[in-house]
């Protein structure tokens, strides 16, 4: 018989979880559980205090070790390791099948990630709703306390805060009952075997890490003190600011010598400096703030402080981090966010060689900007492990690809089963005549490139202009010219916006299914949790969650909303679609399914992935398997959800993480 176990802890230790991540937290020596709340089969919530004393029964104990019991947690990734830690279990990653992890549940079904949002979006009743005093309470007793002469504890225990204790282990029940609510009411829509599957796979992942260039690390954070110390004392001096660095006094004391600054971007900057009527003062500390802020410090800092005791840091990928698609998102050290690195050859193995020996002198003298050849290095503090190579391979035009196959743009498909460069041959579609990339009409293939990279989910002139066209040399007035020649080359996939749209609109306003290309859309809802949904039903089964759609008139027919995640306010507001958008969805998360679908595959033929990024994997492999084309062969092979579908890789072989 198949048990279902509840699980929700509360737990110490010295070391920042948001910064230093999930694995370096525990490992910590002064981690412990306090409180271990749970409910078996649906009973209510029982709380264990570990620090009264209290200990596992025999039979929960027996229970978290039995396979035939389902331990199920609100970022269940938290509770495994922990109590994989606290059983001292030598391979954590054996149990992780028998783990469910319910925000994984609530992302795949479009719900927001935090167990008190995701609550508040469902609609749960207050009394089954985390508590917001949760917060204080964590940070009261879960988090070292800073002394002071009155007090100079450093740390909160139960016996000190006895009524907060009381109300810290009402706090822990109540999660695992918002926890039951949530999969209760999420239950009719399951998140598939494959899916869970996958999750496991990124635990094993996360869990595994990546090595850092610690000597790098720290080389990088002394070269930048040596030349941004005397910076910051000079703006000092300059401006007669305590605080340099600091936007809102920089921005005060611009506007106190009569310039209208309302922001201090890095745009803004370059374009304050651009002015010729600027005086010198002002001047001077505009190009000091402009030199501080072209190193992302910040990252080597990141990577100093989440790195464990072997010198990898963990926990750099969330599964499912864009439930709008189901795409990884960055933790830690973000290195979906890396700078990229213009230095290449022998040059950057030169330029590390004098951060790890700290010579900023000659880093200014050989590559001209200290801060700006430190941000360009971050990305190769990430290395392979002892005698190892990193096997690096993208994807290549992975939305290109799918957005055409799902379209059924033959031409285009032809394209990439040939070989031949997309971008000319874009171009050469929209404009008639022949191009090549370094031949005739080598002019056009970069209205091609932008195209291609910017048009295919139904953007205009505006979608050119923000992909970087007039950056890029294009003029301003040829854009509609370019937007008008792309689409008409393109019949199919402009043809699959309308039709998904129209297919998505019908859809909801009349409760049937709708099928587009092989895509299905469908209302699935269930009355006795109040959830309804769109869904589409993707190629590789996977389905895409749109809660609580509906339709109002719009400037130009029929519009669709539904209820979704603000991904800048960060609230649960309706938020308006349409076929491009809609498109765009599709495409990301069939590309992402493809991803997924071979990281399964490298990772069952030997090649151990210690992150991704985008359509990117990272391998630390041993050199004697670091056989890139091997891998780009795998990434390259039929998905069998998606026949016809051409797939291919690029990448390379090296030593430490970089862009090529």
């Amino acid at each position: 018989m198949i048990h279902n176990l509840n699980i929700d802890l509360e737990t110490y230790s010295s070391v920042p979880i948001n910064k230093a991540g999930l694995y370096k937290y525990v490992q910590s020596p002064d981690f412990e559980i306090l409180l271990f709340g749970y409910s078996l089969d649906g009973a209510p919530p029982v709380v264990l205090d570990f620090t009264a004393g209290n200990q596992l029964p025999n039979w929960l104990h027996n229970a978290l070790i039995d396979p035939k019991t389902v331990k199920h947690a609100y970022n269940a990734a938290f509770e495994w390791y922990c109590l994989s830690k606290f059983f001292d279990l030598p391979d954590p990653c054996a149990w992780l099948p028998q783990w469910r992890d319910t925000m994984l549940h609530a992302l795949y079904c479009g719900y927001p990630a935090s167990l008190d949002a995701s609550g508040k979006a469902l609609g749960l009743p207050e009394d089954k709703r985390k508590l917001t005093t949760g917060k204080a309470l964590i940070k009261l007793f879960c988090t070292p306390h800073t002394p002071t002469d009155r007090d100079p504890r450093t740390r909160i225990r139960s016996k000190d805060e006895p009524e907060k204790w009381k109300l810290f282990k009402t706090y822990n029940a109540g999660d695992v009952t918002a926890e039951q609510e949530i999969e209760r009411r999420l239950s009719p829509f399951p998140v598939p075997e494959d899916v869970q599957h996958q999750w496991e796979t990124d635990l094993r992942i996360n869990s595994r890490g990546v090595a850092l260039d610690l000597d790098l690390i720290r080389g990088a954070l002394d070269c930048d003190d040596a030349v941004s110390r005397p910076l910051v004392d000079e703006a000092r001096q300059l401006t007669g600011l305590q605080n340099p660095n600091s936007l809102a006094q920089v921005k005060g004391w611009l506007q106190g010598r009569g310039y209208d600054v309302s922001t201090l971007r890095k745009d803004d900057v370059t374009t304050l400096l651009d002015d010729d009527s600027l005086d010198p003062e002002a001047r001077r500390a505009l190009e000091i703030r402009q030199l501080l802020g072209k190193t992302s410090t910040k990252k080597y800092v990141a990577m100093e402080g989440a790195a464990c005791a072997d010198g990898r840091v963990r926990g750099t990928l969330m599964f499912y981090g864009a439930n709008r698609t189901g795409r990884w998102a960055g933790r830690i050290v973000q290195p979906q966010n890396l700078p990229r690195t213009y230095i290449h050859g022998g040059m950057i193995d030169f330029a590390r060689e004098l951060v790890k020996a700290r010579k900023a002198d000659n880093i200014r003298l050989i590559y001209g900007n200290v801060p700006d050849t430190l941000s360009q290095l971050i990305r190769t503090a990430l290395v392979p492990g002892s005698g190892n190579l990193f096997v690096d391979a993208d994807f290549s035009a992975i939305e290109a690809r799918v957005v055409a196959w799902l379209a059924g743009q033959t031409d285009t498909l032809d394209v990439f089963r040939s070989g031949k460069d997309i971008y000319c041959a874009t171009a050469s579609r929209m404009f008639g005549v022949p191009v090549e990339k370094n031949g005739v009409n080598k002019d056009l293939r970069q209205k091609g490139k932008i195209a291609t990279l910017a048009l295919g989910y139904g953007g205009g002139t505006g979608a050119l202009v923000n992909m970087g066209a007039l950056k890029q040399g294009l003029a301003e007035e040829e854009l509609p010219d370019i937007v008008r020649r792309w689409r008409e080359s393109n019949p199919r996939i402009r043809d699959l916006w309308y039709k998904v749209e129209n297919a998505s609109i019908e859809c909801v306003s009349t409760g049937k299914p709708q099928g587009v290309r092989g895509l299905l859309i469908a209302m699935e809802g269930d009355q006795s949790t109040d959830q309804w949904f769109m869904t589409v039903n993707l190629p590789s089964g996977r389905k895409l969650y749109y809660a609580r759609p509906f339709i109002t008139p719009g400037q130009y027919g029929d519009a669709l909303h539904y209820w979704g995640m603000n991904q800048t306010s960060h609230k649960w507001e309706v938020t308006d679609t349409w076929g491009g958008k809609l498109v765009e969805n599709i495409t990301q998360a069939t590309a992402r399914d493809c991803l997924a679908e071979n990281i399964e595959r490298l990772e069952a033929a030997g090649y151990p992935i210690v992150t991704h990024i985008h359509d990117e994997v990272v391998i630390d492999s041993p050199r004697e398997k670091a056989d890139l084309e091997a891998v780009i062969k795998i990434m390259s092979q039929p998905i069998p959800w998606a026949p016809g579908l051409p797939l291919g890789a690029d990448g390379w072989v090296g030593e430490y993480f970089t862009k090529e």
